[in-house]
């Protein structure tokens, strides 16, 4: 009894270090950060069990190996149809703006295609103004709709574009629409899922969560895109879910949500239509590519007045590697007199936070807005770890007061503009489905400076002397919360 009791505690003693050790080398040997590498070590180390199910769960990199493998062939297949566009040469640029053409060369190499031109770009700010276009815009359709979100919870406004669905797809509309299954729940558990797919509208619920695959996937791989597309023409992104922002989360009293989105006709909704393609049948195993649209299809094309270019960035297990994270460095090394950022969580990695530090000290004037308040409190603890860095390097910073600022934009030089679904944080740049669209244009440019100004309007300058002097106990927890930050 007694030899057996020993080997039991010698072999499990034995496991639990051959276990800890593998999960070492494994840190190590991925492509992490080196402040990420020794963050995960210290938490394995200092709480064992819980930091290893804390790793599994939220760091080790796998999706299901089937799952990649169709993802790798579904976006390849996919790839090589985007590069027949390359023959419509009347929607193809080959020429940037100096503080563009890194950028775009990036997309060029990596995704293989140029520019797109001859859009009709609209930035939407309010929240009312943005669905009221878009329930137009719906029950305008002619062929197709399609859309994909995070989050859509009803109620309010959400409804409303609910019912405009309804209707289309009741006058023979074909209408899709994929939802993240975590981002969503509200939405899979109300009578809205019945009332739609009675309606004949195909729903999907995308990285569904069960328990099983918990062991098989990253239990915070989310779908995170907003995208919505109508008869191959007409697409919006951004930062907005479908929510009515007066609704959504109220009773976290920080105020309304405040949420960019970009509405285009053109030929962009063509690349847009392959991302959203890719997403529909890695989910439901059908394909689902859109029209390249003709040049006698649409009026914007004869006119050859739009000088804008787009290029989309889709991000995500199987789509070109580390993409967005590539594209906020090298705008931001690009960037020659000002650097504008809006952001709600603001967890940046080593090499964006040095980018940022780098611009401000080689003279950019860098502006970044986040809001005072947000949904999040790890997030809002963590952002204020980089603060002090920030600000010692000259960046200026500004807190939102009206609400919590949703949007998710980059301007640089007033030319070069990102705007899309990634935030500033690790599961964005990293893990996540998102989307960006990188557009160069000084028009679009200046608008959304206006934009990026009226949120400064609303915001309060962080004073560096206030912020050098504030509490230890504050300190204490920035840095225990910033320990934190591969979680978030």
């Amino acid at each position: 009894m007694k030899n057996s009791y020993i080997f039991t505690s010698w072999f499990m003693f034995l496991g639990y270090w051959l276990l800890i050790a593998s999960l070492t080398i494994k840190i190590l040997i991925n492509k992490k950060t080196r402040n990420s590498t020794i963050i995960w070590l210290l938490i394995i180390y200092t709480i064992p069990l819980i930091g290893i199910l804390i790793w599994l769960l939220f760091d080790e990199p796998y999706v299901e190996q089937t799952r990649i493998k169709l993802i790798h062939k579904i976006w390849n297949q996919n790839n090589q149809w985007i590069k027949k566009i390359k023959n419509y040469k009347y929607i193809l640029k080959n020429t940037n703006s100096k503080v563009a053409s890194p950028l775009f060369q990036l997309c060029k190499n990596r995704q293989g295609l140029y520019g797109i031109t001859n859009n009709k770009l609209q930035l939407l700010t309010n929240s009312q103004n943005i669905i009221d276009i878009l329930i137009k815009d719906i029950h305008l359709a002619k062929k197709n709709i399609e859309m994909v979100f995070y989050i859509w919870t009803p109620g309010g406004l959400a409804d409303e574009v609910a019912k405009a669905l309804i209707s289309s797809a009741k006058r023979g509309i074909s209408c899709r629409l994929m939802l993240d299954s975590a981002g969503s729940i509200k939405f899979f558990r109300s009578k809205w899922v019945h009332i739609m797919r009675h309606a004949g509208i195909h729903i999907v619920e995308a990285l569904k969560i069960n328990l099983f695959k918990t062991f098989f996937r990253r239990i915070d791989l989310r779908q995170h895109r907003k995208i919505i597309l109508i008869d191959n023409y007409i697409t919006y992104t951004g930062s907005m879910n479908l929510v009515d922002p007066i609704l959504f989360k109220k009773s976290s009293r920080i105020g309304q949500w405040i949420d960019l989105m970009t509405r285009i006709e053109g030929p962009i909704a063509t690349t847009i239509g392959v991302v959203y393609s890719c997403d529909w049948e890695l989910e439901t195993g059908k394909k689902i590519l859109p029209a390249i649209p003709k040049v006698h299809d649409y009026p914007i094309y004869k006119k050859k007045c739009n000088n804008n270019l787009i290029q989309v960035i889709a991000s995500g297990p199987g789509f070109p590697e580390h993409m967005i994270h590539q594209s906020f460095l090298i705008a931001i090394y690009s960037a020659q007199k000002q650097l504008i950022i809006t952001t709600p969580y603001l967890v940046p990695s080593d090499d964006v936070l040095h980018a940022i530090c780098t611009a401000s000290q080689r003279g950019v004037e860098v502006i970044i807005i986040v809001p005072k308040y947000n949904d999040s409190l790890l997030v809002q603890w963590a952002s204020r770890a980089f603060f002090s860095e920030l600000l010692e390097s000259g960046v200026k910073i500004y807190q939102f007061e009206k609400g919590l600022l949703h949007s998710k934009s980059m301007l640089v030089d007033k030319q070069l503009s990102l705007i899309g679904t990634a935030n500033l944080d690790m599961r964005s740049l990293w893990l996540n489905f998102e989307i960006t669209l990188v557009i160069d244009d000084k028009n679009f440019g200046d608008n959304l400076a206006s934009i990026q100004y009226e949120y400064i309007n609303h915001s309060k300058l962080l004073d560096p002397q206030s912020w050098f002097v504030r509490s230890y106990w504050r300190r204490i927890l920035e840095k225990f919360f910033y320990f934190l930050s591969p979680l978030l």
